[in-house]
């Protein structure tokens, strides 16, 4: 603009020659404009004809990289955090049933009882049924009496965060899609389930019952025995303990191992691999007492405390740590029925990840299962067993 004014003044004196000049200008400024356009849109043309460099795209490939390596255990954390809480919200729901249960009939129900018609839809029973090792009709586990009657779905019984979720029925019937892999039952395997009886139980469950509170079907004294029974518990017996409702576990999850071997019973005579899904969970034992035969101990005439927490100090206790891979057997482990408690969720303790507990009261607690022998949170006394069932309340660690 500066030449084509100095122009401008030059010619103020020569007429035509003026309008001459401006022109001519002109002309010569828009043709270098216009090489100037023409060369950066070569230039431009060129860069995107050649795209990223080598060393541009190695760049980008490491951040993209470095921020799937930042996120994606997050992400993990986040749908494991999700899984638990719904696990811990079926719990819930789980306990809430349990409480409507007691409402109507004052005592917890029995962990499993032996069916006496041969009909899936029946869950009669009869009390001189209940002898022996074997249900010729199959199991009514506890929680045919709580979806049965629609108080609690049946998904309910089952956790995200383990596969199928949860173990299959003991002797889960006819349909090959109900079985575990390799799992067998009364009269029938996975392989070929035949016309084996079908358990009065939801499909699958998680989870497994306080074995203090729901009493087995041992309702009378076997040969072998010392005399000790089963008994239905009266909540009002919980409800006054030294502990209360809000600090007595009502249940909690199963532990879980490869196609459910956790809850397994390697012992059992010709069939090793029969799943105890309908069992409780035995917290107590007693010195020279399997954990897993709480009626076969023998009754004492001291009267003081015969029943005891497990040793956490143990060697036997403390070498058996585990998240999702539990070994084989848990659910009939001599050293203690404890062993056989989830340890599948986030968090780590000395033996294990954490597990949801749910309490007499109804609410659920996230926790380690060795946290609840330090507080004994078990319970006061071993309540569905007869005799003395005083539980010592000082653990063997603080002894």
């Amino acid at each position: 603009m500066g030449i084509f004014i100095h122009l401008q003044a030059s010619c103020l004196h020569t007429g035509a020659s003026l309008v001459r000049g401006e022109w001519t200008m002109s002309l010569q400024m828009d043709g270098q404009l216009s090489m100037l356009a023409h060369f950066r849109r070569q230039f431009n043309r060129t860069r995107a004809s050649q795209g990223f460099t080598l060393i541009e795209l190695l760049v980008v490939i490491a951040i993209i990289a470095l921020l799937i390596g930042i996120l994606l255990p997050s992400l993990g954390a986040a749908r494991e955090s999700g899984r638990q809480l719904k696990c811990a919200a079926n719990l819930r729901a789980v306990g809430q049933g349990v409480t409507n249960y007691t409402v109507v009939y004052r005592s917890f129900p029995a962990a499993y009882l032996y069916a006496a018609e041969s009909d899936p839809s029946s869950f009669a029973w009869r009390i001189e049924d209940q002898r022996g090792t074997d249900p010729a009709n199959g199991y009514i586990h506890w929680s045919y009496f709580l979806f049965n009657d629609g108080q609690v779905p049946e998904d309910a019984f089952e956790c995200p965060s383990v596969p199928n979720g949860g173990a299959p029925r003991t002797n889960p019937g006819s349909n090959p899609e109900d079985w575990e892999v390799g799992q067998e039952g009364l009269g029938g395997s996975q392989a070929n389930p035949g016309n084996t009886p079908v358990d009065r139980q939801v499909k699958r469950t998680a989870f497994a019952g306080n074995d203090a509170l729901f009493p087995r079907n041992k309702f009378f004294k076997e040969p072998a025995d010392p005399g000790r029974v089963n008994r239905f518990v009266d909540t009002s017996l919980v409800d006054g303990s030294a502990r209360g409702a809000s600090a007595t576990i009502l249940g909690t999850e199963f532990a879980y191992g490869v196609n459910w071997q956790s809850v397994r019973d390697p012992g059992a005579d010709g069939a090793p691999n029969r799943i105890k899904s309908h069992r409780p969970i035995t917290p107590f034992a007693r010195p020279g007492t399997p954990a897993s035969n709480p009626t076969s101990a023998p009754i004492s005439v001291s009267g003081g405390a015969t029943w005891r927490y497990p040793d956490i100090t143990a060697s036997t206790w403390r070498q058996t740590k585990f998240t999702k891979d539990a070994p084989e057997g848990l659910i009939t482990n001599a050293f203690s029925g404890l062993m056989s408690v989830g340890r599948h969720h986030s968090g780590k303790d000395d033996v294990g990840g954490s597990a949801n507990f749910v309490f007499v009261d109804g609410h659920v607690e996230n926790s380690f299962v060795t946290q609840t022998i330090r507080k004994r949170q078990w319970g006061d006394k071993f309540w569905s067993v007869s005799g003395d069932n005083v539980v010592d309340q000082v653990t063997p660690e603080n002894r």
